[in-house]
């Protein structure tokens, strides 16, 4: 698949558009939904769709709907990067989610997204959480964006500020960039990040930056609690002890 399209497109690119279009509410998808969603012309669609379950990049149920395959996910966790961290990090993130009984999460920052390489669900009495692994939130929106985007690169930090209009989920999202600002000047002050109700209103996030060997951040470790001051309160000490055990585990 490294043909050029007409129009100038890459068949890569397209096969990434196809891929891009599943989601938690769209896990399984007709050629002609792909289409529609996409852009691409039926015909390439089929064309392409064949390839990529040729190849194992999709796979057709019986109902003759298309999902993702199991080959792409086999891929993906061949990263190496992704996974050493996730190995590191996966003991002190049980032991965390032991403690505070919450939803438990391990992220990474992919341009102007949050990207979830790990969560521990918790069971019974909880909060909401629409987090999932491989999943992603705006930057902007949560503890874990707060703390990667203001340990992260300056450029990226100006690029998501400059940004004409930044998402909300709730009426407690940071929309504004002034208020972006004081943020994260106030996250990098303190070493984390707290996001009450900017995501969901019932939940709040709790989150601190994981460091590697030269002292890079390069993940955040983070709990979603429910949005009350003693539940915060609560959790905040074990999300930072967590994430310097996890440091010093990247160190070594």
């Amino acid at each position: 698949m490294t043909g050029v399209e007409q129009g100038g497109e890459t068949t890569l690119s397209r096969a990434t558009r196809v891929l891009e279009v599943f989601g938690p509410a769209t896990p399984r998808l007709s050629a002609s939904e792909i289409a529609r969603r996409t852009g691409i012309p039926m015909a390439s669609t089929h064309r392409l769709v064949a390839q990529m379950v040729e190849l194992g990049l999709l796979e057709k149920g019986p109902d003759k709907l298309l999902r993702v395959g199991v080959r792409l996910w086999e891929l993906g966790w061949r990263s190496t990067a992704a996974l050493g961290l996730r190995n590191v990090a996966l003991p002190y993130l049980e032991d965390l989610h032991a403690v505070v009984r919450q939803h438990t999460q391990l992220a990474v920052l992919d341009s102007f997204d949050v990207l979830y390489l790990e969560r521990l669900s918790a069971r019974g009495r909880t909060t909401v959480n629409i987090t999932r692994v491989a999943g992603r939130l705006p930057v902007h929106t949560c503890s874990s964006g707060l703390v990667l985007l203001a340990f992260g690169p300056k450029d990226l930090q100006e690029d998501v500020l400059a940004q004409p209009r930044l998402s909300a989920y709730t009426s407690a999202t940071i929309t504004d960039p002034k208020d972006l600002r004081r943020a994260l000047a106030h996250t990098r002050r303190i070493g984390g990040a707290v996001q009450r109700g900017s995501v969901h209103p019932a939940a709040a996030g709790i989150a601190a930056p994981i460091r590697d060997h030269a002292n890079v951040v390069v993940a955040a470790v983070s709990v979603i609690v429910p949005n009350s001051p003693s539940d915060v309160s609560a959790a905040t000490p074990a999300v930072l002890a967590t994430a310097r055990g996890i440091s010093r585990a990247l160190s070594r």
